[in-house]
C-alpha cells in the first residue's frame, strides 16, 4: 500500500481540506466508492471517516423515535453508540440467539419502522453471526437488516466480501459496513447497499456531512487493498486455514475459546488480574496478546486476545502455541 499512497500524494497532496459535500471528495474518492461497489456487488458505496462513524451515522439516519432496533448483545461500540443517539427504541438479544429476536420482533409490531443490526464476525468472541436465518427473520417481519462486515471483510466468502457471501446471505441484506482498517490495512469506512439508501445517507447521516473527508491518498490506499483482495486470494485462505490449525491446538491444550471460528482466538481466563499477568508474561516472551477487560468484555469474561494475519509465519504461530502450552489451563 505504501508506494500506492505516494504516488498519490505526489499527485493530489495529502489534506481533503473540507467535509465531503463542501469541497473535500475527489475523483480517487469516487473511484474507491465505485470499485467498492463493484466489488459488494451493490448499487452503490460510501465512504466515512471511519467504520465507527459508519455505523454512527447509518443508524441515526435511518430510524429515530417512533422505530424500533434489535441490537445482539455483543455488537460494537460504535453500534451500540448509533442506538443510543437514535432516540429508537433499543431491544438487545442475546448473543446470536435467533429465537429471542424472533420472539422480540413478534412482541413489538407496532413500531413505524424496524432496524436489526450485527456484526457479522465479533471482534472479542471470534464467532460468526447467524447472517441467513437473519436475514429470513427480516424478510418474514419487514425489518431493516444492517451488518458491520468489519472483522470479515477481505477474509471471508468466495470473493473475499464478508460472511453474508460466505453463508449466502447477501440478498437480505439491506446494508453492508465496512472498514479498511482491518483486512485492508488503511484507514476510514464504507456502506454498500442500494442507491436510494447510499443518496439518503449523503443528506441525512451527520457523521458524514459534517466530518472532513478522508485524504484522497487514503482512498488510493483503499483502491490497492481492493486489488490485493481480488488478485491474492491465497492470502485469506492460507490465513483461515492457519487459524483452525492454532484453534484446534489450543483447545486440545485445555484453553477456553468459546464458540470462536475465525481469525481472532480469545482465550478465556474469567478475571481482569488474571488476563493482565497471562499477558504480562507472554510479553515477557516475545509475543503480543492483548488483555481484554470490561468495559469491553462483560464481567466474568476477561480474555487474551490473539489476532492472527497473514504475515504470521508457521514458525511463529507454532511457538505461539509452544509458549501457550506452558501456561495452560489444569482441568
Amino acid at each position: 500500500l505504501v508506494p500506492a499512497v505516494h504516488r498519490a500524494i505526489d499527485t493530489v497532496g495529502w489534506g481533503s481540506g473540507a467535509s465531503p459535500l463542501i469541497c473535500g471528495h475527489g475523483a480517487i474518492h469516487a473511484e474507491l466508492e465505485r470499485q467498492l461497489a463493484l466489488f459488494e456487488g451493490t448499487d452503490a458505496a460510501l465512504l466515512f471517516s471511519s467504520g465507527f462513524a459508519a455505523n454512527l451515522g447509518s443508524i441515526t439516519a435511518l430510524v429515530g423515535r417512533g422505530d424500533a432496533i434489535y441490537s445482539d448483545a455483543k455488537n460494537h461500540a460504535s453500534i451500540i453508540d448509533g442506538c443510543r443517539l437514535s432516540g429508537a427504541t433499543t431491544f438487545v438479544f442475546p448473543h446470536r440467539d435467533v429465537t429471542s429476536l424472533q420472539g422480540l420482533l413478534e412482541d413489538s409490531s407496532a413500531f413505524r419502522r424496524r432496524l436489526i443490526v450485527t456484526d457479522s464476525l465479533f471482534s472479542m468472541d471470534g464467532n460468526l453471526a447467524p447472517l441467513d436465518k437473519l436475514a429470513e427473520l427480516a424478510e418474514q417481519f419487514q425489518a431493516i437488516l444492517m451488518v458491520d462486515e468489519a472483522h470479515a471483510t477481505g477474509l471471508y466468502g468466495k470473493d473475499g466480501r464478508g460472511v453474508a457471501q460466505h453463508l449466502g446471505a447477501e440478498d437480505g441484506i439491506h446494508l453492508r459496513i465496512g472498514t479498511f482498517s482491518k483486512a485492508l490495512g488503511s484507514i476510514g469506512g464504507f456502506v454498500a447497499s442500494s442507491q436510494c439508501v447510499v443518496d439518503w445517507l449523503v443528506n441525512r447521516a451527520r457523521s458524514y456531512v459534517f466530518s472532513t473527508a478522508l485524504p484522497e491518498a487514503a482512498a488510493a490506499a483503499g483502491l490497492e487493498s481492493l486489488r490485493l483482495v481480488r488478485e491474492e486470494p491465497h492470502r485469506r485462505t492460507r490465513l483461515l486455514e492457519r487459524s483452525a490449525h492454532v484453534r484446534s491446538q489450543l483447545r486440545q491444550q485445555n484453553w477456553d475459546l468459546g464458540s470462536a471460528s475465525s481469525q481472532i482466538v480469545p482465550l478465556y481466563v474469567g478475571t481482569p488480574q488474571a488476563a493482565v499477568e497471562l499477558s504480562t508474561k507472554l510479553r515477557q516472551e516475545g509475543f503480543l496478546l492483548p488483555a481484554i477487560r470490561p468495559p469491553s468484555v462483560p464481567a466474568g469474561e476477561s480474555l487474551l486476545r490473539i489476532s492472527l494475519t497473514y504475515g504470521h509465519t508457521t514458525d511463529s504461530v507454532d511457538a505461539l502455541v509452544s509458549a501457550l502450552e506452558s501456561h495452560r489451563p489444569r482441568p
